[in-house]
Order: structure tokens, then sequence, then C-alpha cells
């Protein structure tokens, strides 16, 4: 996903972007949706959640 996606999906989310980085960006929308916010953390082969949406960017 790119980071314009990114930035859309956070304005729906009611998430200011401003000039967040992306894993920032991830992290408060993962926040918003009253996930962990995890995305970025060093904690994905742990972290169980196979079918997240940023399952495939995280590390």
């Amino acid at each position: 996903m790119t980071v314009n996606e990114i930035r859309e999906l956070a304005k729906k989310k009611g998430v200011k972007a401003g000039k967040m980085k992306k894993s920032e960006l991830v992290r408060a929308i993962q926040q918003a949706e009253g996930n962990p916010c995890c995305f970025d953390t060093g904690h994905a082969a742990e972290c169980g959640e196979e079918k997240c949406l940023w399952r495939e960017d995280c590390s």
C-alpha cells in the first residue's frame, strides 16, 4: 500500500496524517481502530494477526 493510500485510509478513520512517516501513520490508524499499535515494531513474528491489513509490510 502506498503512503498516499494510507493517508486516504487515515483520513477516513479520522486520523490527521500531518507529516507522519509511514510507520507512525499505520500505528495511528491501528490505534484509531482499537487495535494494538504494533506495525513495524519488530514483533511481526509473534503477533499472530495473520489477517492484518498491514501484515505484508510489517517487520
